[in-house]
């Protein structure tokens, strides 16, 4: 049966190694809940069971969850990179329906870009709640680009609060808890690809998702926002 494009996100990252040597990965979403569309695949591996190192803040059960939402997603990812090295140079190649991304990079940053659209959508009651940024996903996003888009996201979250009634957040004090819960699934999902026989590239790539979290945690802790609000001086 053919899939209706119209009602899908497709982002596509080849890994280009040289030599003629090629990787693709499709990731495919429901336009409207911005859900990981999941193909059919083999049984997951232990390591992706949920009660598998389990991340501590995890609020599902193994009675109605036998496996990690997001592990499960990721043994294609996980098993191919398994041998592979963090620094490895390699060409990337980021296919939206908008427009293309190139960039010559790191492993453990192409697969850092990729892997975050996998733990934000495939179904983490912490991590969704930056599911809204994947709509407009932007490949290798700098410190400071991340952290704009993550303040940006979260207070369009409270206007959209505001008009139903609710209690809008204006001082970001709850998007310091929700970066602070999102750094306790990293370093959870960091221990448990830990405990498996794999090279660095991926849990570097782990790593480096927790520092972007961590970045944005503490810019709104010491008021960096101040630095950003010259920016704005059109609207005072």
């Amino acid at each position: 049966m053919t899939k209706n494009t119209e009602k899908t996100i497709i982002f596509k990252y080849k890994f280009n190694f040289g030599a003629g040597i090629e990787k693709e990965f499709n990731v495919e979403l429901d336009n409207k809940t911005l859900d990981l569309i999941q193909t059919k695949k083999e049984s997951s591996p232990k390591w992706a069971e949920l009660e598998y190192f389990k991340c501590p803040n995890c609020p599902l059960n193994k009675n109605q969850h036998a496996f990690c939402p997001v592990a499960a997603n990721l043994v294609e990812i996980v098993n191919f990179f398994k041998d592979s090295i963090s620094y490895k140079e390699v060409d990337l190649f980021v296919k939206t329906e908008e427009r293309g991304y190139v960039k010559h990079t790191t492993l453990q940053q192409g697969i850092n870009a990729l892997i975050g659209i996998y733990m934000v959508t495939s179904g983490c009651p912490i991590m969704n709640k930056l599911k809204p940024m994947v709509r407009y996903h932007l490949p290798f996003a700098t410190l400071q680009e991340t952290r704009y888009r993550s303040i940006s996201m979260y207070l369009l979250a409270q206007y959209f609060l505001y008009k139903r009634g609710g209690k809008p957040d204006w001082d970001l004090k709850n998007l310091v808890k929700i970066y602070d819960e999102i750094r306790i699934v990293n370093k959870g999902f960091f221990n448990r690809l830990s405990k498996i026989e794999i090279k660095d590239a991926t849990l570097n790539a782990i790593v480096k998702m927790d520092m972007f979290a961590q970045h944005v945690s503490i810019s709104i802790d010491k008021n960096v926002l101040d630095e950003m609000e010259s920016s704005f001086d059109a609207y005072f």
